[in-house]
């Protein structure tokens, strides 16, 4: 039995043996096409000659789905207080160095103005702890969220080992970061591998990294795909990725996308519909 046999059947079947899911019986689906159902591990070992080539063109169909399908947002997502969603601009936001949470300059702003007008002691618009006073309790505060397994934390820890120019304490702490994932953290990493630094030169992992990184609504790794893609001159996909970080609002995937419309590489359907977005 095969995974297009099993995709008909009225009832779930182990692709090895055939025997149907039951009460005594879960059946677990292969990890990589989503297809084949396997009864035990032994049965999946035993199958596996006969599925590998078929489960490899499945996988490969799925990262694409998921490579190319419209984020529901950016990788920032939405304001935790008011629930609108955050720019990309960042002079737009700010992070609260006591929780590390993002959040809109509207709310910030507001809260600031309200301990002015009621003489209230500084606190945190979400977590409501107090800010921070000095540097040392602003490391301490991060430290600690680090350690709690904070992907933000572990980032905020990595970008500033990068900036000293420690480059191998920066990547250990966006791989954890990554790990977690945090695709801001999976765009500095693509970022480190483009460039050599802190890690040889490598372009299957960055490539990787500016997939997991768009594939969670980040732009800037979105439009570097679009890049990559041009420059092997694959239009057709570079334009997807375009479209994608220029319905976020990126401008140089918008900028990119007008160049390819006056040279005929883009559609005018298409076009169009990247401006409304």
């Amino acid at each position: 039995m095969n995974s297009e046999t099993e995709g008909v059947d009225e009832e779930p079947r182990c692709a090895s043996c055939g025997i149907t899911q039951g009460d005594d019986i879960k059946l677990m689906k292969c990890t990589a096409c989503k297809l084949a159902q396997y009864c035990s591990v032994a049965c999946q070992k035993e199958h596996r000659p006969k599925h590998k080539r078929e489960c490899k063109r499945r996988a490969v169909e799925l990262r694409e789905e998921l490579i190319f399908k419209q984020p529901e947002s950016t990788h920032i997502g939405d304001c935790p207080i008011c629930l609108l969603p955050l720019s990309i601009d960042g002079k737009k936001s700010t992070t609260m160095v006591c929780c590390v949470q993002v959040v809109c300059l509207g709310c910030a702003l507001a809260n600031d103005q309200r301990e002015i007008r009621e003489s209230l002691e500084r606190k945190c618009p979400f977590c409501r702890h107090p800010i921070p006073k000095s540097q040392a309790d602003i490391d301490m505060s991060i430290k600690k969220r680090a350690e709690m397994n904070c992907p933000a934390a572990l980032r905020w820890i990595g970008l500033e080992c990068y900036t000293k120019g420690d480059f191998g304490s920066a990547f250990k702490y966006y791989t954890k970061a990554a790990g977690l994932k945090d695709a801001q953290a999976h765009y500095e990493l693509s970022n480190m591998y483009y460039a050599g630094i802190g890690v040889e030169k490598n372009k299957k992992m960055e490539n990787h990294h500016l997939e997991e990184a768009a594939i969670a609504g980040q732009w800037e790794a979105r439009y570097n795909l679009g890049i990559n893609e041009g420059d092997k001159g694959n239009i057709e996909r570079a334009v997807k990725h375009y479209i994608i970080a220029a319905s976020h609002g990126d401008d140089d995937a918008a900028d990119a996308l007008r160049k390819g419309y006056r040279v005929g590489q883009i559609s005018k359907e298409d076009f169009a519909a990247a401006l409304r977005a």
